[in-house]
């Protein structure tokens, strides 16, 4: 079906399903998906927990930045970010200019629910996640906000979501329609 124009970048909070959401979508547009996190794993040789661990946040964002640039030269294909990305001024600049941008937009009780079930999580290390999520999302909220798209999407299947964003995509022109 590929008539996809843009890379189609997921923005959102972690726990918003960027990443099973984006491998649905990208099946339905017969493209490629890719993880950021994933690749910033791969390109670092280590965990994103590790990462945190041994060189911080502010290296994690860097090696992040520099990713998705990556990413983003390559063919029209759907690109889950991690949550923080879209809130780096840099990602966020070259996301809005080089692809079309989509917030899963998720109920913070869904979101606490969804991250609570994994210890995977390193901005939920220090301290109580559902005060670090409510705050995590008072402060990136604004900025999902800017996104091209919003899909609001909470329990139900992921199908509805993926559908959603096609007629959305077909509707702004971002992808051809078939």
């Amino acid at each position: 079906m590929s008539g996809l124009k843009r890379t189609v970048a997921l923005v959102g909070m972690m726990g918003a399903g960027k990443s099973s959401l984006g491998r649905r979508l990208a099946a339905r547009l017969d493209v490629e998906f890719r993880d950021a996190d994933t690749e910033i794993e791969q390109a670092a040789g280590c965990s994103i927990n590790e990462i945190f661990a041994r060189f911080g946040e502010p290296a994690f964002r860097d090696g992040e930045r520099k990713v998705i640039a990556r990413l983003l030269t390559l063919p029209p294909h759907v690109l889950a970010t991690g949550g923080g990305a879209f809130a780096d001024e840099k990602t966020h600049a070259r996301i809005k200019s080089e692809a079309v941008s989509v917030w899963i937009n998720v109920p913070l009780s869904v979101l606490v629910e969804r991250v609570g079930r994994r210890d995977t999580r390193p901005m939920l290390k220090d301290g109580d996640p559902v005060e670090i999520m409510t705050r995590l999302l008072k402060q990136r909220e604004p900025l999902y906000a800017q996104a091209d798209l919003t899909v609001n999407s909470e329990d139900g299947p992921h199908q509805m979501a993926v559908e959603r964003i096609v007629a959305m995509l077909k509707e702004r022109n971002f992808l051809e329609a078939a």
